[in-house]
């Protein structure tokens, strides 16, 4: 499947040029140094596997006292990643016009053990540069559409270290709503007890997974000699960035004053571009990782929805 942009659709609402000029600039954009900041490596095909954890809303009248299922899948993921050519113009009103620059995106998720489509999102990876009004170091921030109905902006900060990354625990154990230390955990979690109200294929899944789902990337890197990484850190929480949140259809934020179906009121999420050394004369290559934390809130609890992958690219941009 292709994305690719066409080579003259560039962000610059000066440019009023005949179509010449236009190949002109197209050209020299080709061959300009990347403005992508910590985004620079993103471009490209990147595939690999991962896990999945969400606990869904169920409606079943044969069930009436039961308003959850757990599904649990091992995954398979294609994630094309094109660079957006040239600047993209924001107007200000309290400073001066800033220039982003960006990619844009369209991950693609399977279960691995039935093939079924889990996931699809378009989106955009922003570097945006250091502003005076509001006063916000250098940030980047990720735009991405669900196509259940909800929509996300998540802005953070980047950096980079010489070494792996330290990756912390994930709980999935749902809790109150804003109150995230009175756990309420559900025996659907605990692989050893039999329940309809699980995913019944658990080919490659294990407690420890289920556990904590961010087991699975530190398992990859046990093995592995990683000599950088960039981390691209973002939530749609207001805080350490100003900005950002996640908007839901009607049928899962329901009305004000009544229940939701499953609202999504904030996601969290670590991507994390390794550089990993070659083993047996191999060369280096370029590993990403990433945990992602989708908060849902059903039937007066919250539930973290946590999916992992670790990614190796196969393609770049061409």
């Amino acid at each position: 499947m292709s994305m690719q942009l066409a080579p003259d659709f560039v962000f610059d609402p000066r440019i009023q040029e005949p179509e010449s000029t236009v190949r002109t600039i197209s050209a020299a954009l080709e061959t300009a140094p990347s403005n992508l900041g910590p985004l620079a490596d993103l471009p490209g095909t990147w595939v690999g596997p991962g896990f999945n954890t969400i606990w869904r809303p169920l409606f079943d009248p044969l069930h009436p006292d039961q308003h959850h299922f757990l599904e649990l899948n091992v995954t398979q993921e294609t994630l094309q990643i094109e660079e957006v050519q040239g600047k993209i113009p924001n107007r200000g009103l309290l400073q001066q016009d800033i220039d982003m620059f960006g990619v844009h995106y369209l991950q693609q998720v399977k279960d691995q053990n039935t093939g079924e489509a889990l996931h699809f999102e378009p989106g955009i990876w922003l570097n945006i540069p250091p502003t005076d009004a509001p006063a916000q170091p250098p940030t980047i921030a990720r735009l991405g559409s669900i196509p259940h109905g909800t929509s996300i902006l998540a802005q953070g900060i980047s950096s980079s270290e010489a070494r792996a990354p330290n990756i912390a625990v994930a709980d999935i154990t749902p809790f109150v709503v804003d109150n995230p230390a009175v756990a309420r955990p559900f025996p659907e979690s605990n692989l050893s007890v039999t329940t309809d109200f699980r995913s019944q294929n658990l080919t490659g899944i294990t407690q420890a997974m289920v556990d904590d789902p961010n087991s699975v990337l530190r398992t990859v890197l046990a093995g592995q000699t990683v000599t950088e990484t960039i981390n691209l850190i973002i939530t749609s929480a207001q805080q350490p960035v100003a900005g950002g949140g996640t908007a839901n259809t009607a049928f899962l934020q329901g009305v004000p004053g009544g229940a939701a179906n499953a609202d999504a009121p904030q996601v969290t999420a670590i991507f994390w571009i390794e550089t990993v050394k070659g083993e047996n004369g191999n060369p280096d290559f370029l590993q990403l990782q990433y945990t992602q934390t989708v908060l849902l809130n059903f039937n007066g609890l919250t539930w973290p929805h946590v999916s992992v992958a670790t990614l190796r690219k196969v393609a770049t941009t061409p």
